[in-house]
């Protein structure tokens, strides 16, 4: 907390914290102090752009959530979160109550239910900083530093870094400055940053992302996705309600345009809508790690319930043939963007909920079922790497190394997927399709290509859609499994 005179701050006036044993009602106070907060810093920067720079610092302050328990919490051990590890004094600041309002509440039900005591709801001494209020406002933009008649971080508080950081999902032993240990696995400047790169990367609102997330890299399924949510959007019985591309552009008529913007974001992102987030969000990461690591680390606040990858990959067995599947129960990780976050040494494990999802979905589209469906899919290592010239190299360390892992793929982007999926619990898997053999004499060429997207881009996405429509009937407590906890967890997912 940046330490400031009294007599020279300016704050708003807040209502004092309060006890509530009621998840509903603590929600509506964390909302009210939220709106507070960026209501005070909203007016009094519009009026800084108006009339000159303050005569006093202008502050304001997260809400926080606080649970103080002497006991060890009474609770189904088949939970995996929802209390936590021991007695003691545990915390969390809040941002977009507003958005986050089902997410909380529940949350703070099971941790009310389980250690039998209220929680406190009041603000934080975690400074607001006047970018992401102003981000509420679609009428007030924080001009660049240096085009003001004052220096900005004289009188409002800006985004900080150091207090910006994944320290507490990389488990490095996070506490606030008072000593309380994270409620949450995300800090609120966490969530906020993430929030604005977000709608930078994906031209798309946050509010718009569904629980269950597809990566793909290749444009071609935006265009099958887009094909399947007008037909969906045709059925009244479908459960889906509208449909979201680039630009924030939502259609509910099956007939609708939608407009392409004239500059596509770097991971165009596209939504099919249903009640209460249960739909399905497809991004389009394009080709690398780099992107993979990037959408991740992003979305990853959102807390979807699962995300998995449906790409296109190098077969390396000679066996395999182009448009053959590949479920992924292991990886070798070669991408290297994650290597100080997630030491290599960490196995990331298959996720059995997962991979009976996908494996079933595979099945049901393919109508092909037990040893029959072997003819089209393997499963196995894949290995995801950063060079994708890789071929062009001496190749006898890679491939004897990809020969030692048992790989049967190689790509560019699942194990990073993956591996970002259990660094922050958020459960992973992935199914590839064979787009080429590179160390067979079958390389990416246009004929080729365009045949084997023509009939195999449908089914692939589609496999993936039933994957999720499979999880979204499964309880959560099923899919968040201990798989992806560790010794002392945070009490919310």
């Amino acid at each position: 907390m940046n330490v400031v005179s009294k007599v020279n701050l300016k704050t708003p006036d807040v209502p004092k914290a309060e006890a509530f044993t009621d998840a509903a009602k603590a929600v509506a106070r964390l909302q009210e102090l939220y709106q507070i907060a960026v209501r005070f810093l909203s007016d009094n920067f519009s009026d800084a752009l108006k009339n000159g720079q303050p005569k006093a610092r202008v502050r304001a302050y997260y809400p926080e959530i606080r649970l103080t328990t002497t006991t060890y919490a009474k609770t189904d051990t088949r939970l995996s979160f929802g209390h936590v590890a021991e007695p003691g004094i545990y915390a969390t600041t809040i941002t977009r109550p507003d958005l986050f309002a089902a997410y909380l509440e529940q949350q703070i039900a099971l941790l009310i239910k389980s250690h039998g005591v209220p929680v406190i709801i009041g603000v934080s001494d975690t400074e607001m900083p006047v970018h992401f209020a102003a981000a509420n406002d679609p009428g007030l933009t924080v001009p660049q530093d240096g085009s003001m008649d004052f220096n900005l971080r004289d009188n409002f508080d800006v985004p900080d870094l150091t207090t910006t950081h994944d320290n507490i999902v990389n488990g490095e032993s996070f506490t606030y400055p008072d000593g309380a240990r994270p409620l949450a696995p995300f800090t609120a400047q966490r969530v906020d940053y993430s929030l604005a790169r977000l709608a930078h990367y994906t031209a798309t609102a946050a509010e718009h992302f569904q629980n269950h997330v597809l990566f793909t890299n290749y444009q071609f399924y935006v265009e099958e996705f887009e094909a399947y949510a007008r037909h969906m959007l045709a059925d009244p019985d479908s459960g889906y309600t509208a449909f979201v591309g680039p630009g924030n552009v939502e259609i509910t008529d099956a007939d609708a345009p939608l407009p392409v913007p004239a500059k596509l974001p770097q991971m165009p992102t596209y939504h099919l809508k249903r009640a209460n987030g249960s739909g399905i969000t497809l991004v389009n990461i394009g080709v690398g790690p780099s992107n993979a690591k990037t959408a991740t680390d992003h979305i990853a606040v959102l807390r979807p319930h699962a995300w998995l990858m449906v790409g296109h990959c190098a077969g390396l067995r000679n066996s395999q043939r182009l448009g053959d599947f590949v479920l992924a129960h292991a990886y070798l990780r070669e991408d290297h963007v994650l290597d100080d976050d997630l030491p290599v040494w960490v196995p990331i494990p298959a996720l059995a909920e997962i991979q009976i999802a996908l494996e079933t979905a595979v099945a049901d589209v393919t109508e092909l079922e037990g040893y029959e469906l072997k003819r089209i899919m393997r499963t196995g290592t894949v290995a995801t790497i950063d060079n994708r010239n890789w071929e062009l190299r001496e190749q006898a360390g890679p491939v004897q190394r990809l020969s030692q892992s048992r790989a049967i793929a190689l790509d560019m982007e699942s194990a990073t997927i993956a591996a970002n999926g259990f660094r922050f619990r958020v459960p992973y898997g992935t199914l590839l399709c064979v787009s080429d053999k590179p160390l067979h004499g079958e390389l990416k060429l246009p004929g080729m290509a365009s045949e084997f997207y023509k009939t195999q881009v449908a089914a692939h996405l589609m496999i993936g859609i039933r994957a999720m429509e499979r999880l979204r009937e499964m309880p959560l407590e099923r899919i968040h499994s201990r798989k992806l906890r560790s010794f002392e967890e945070t009490a919310f997912l």
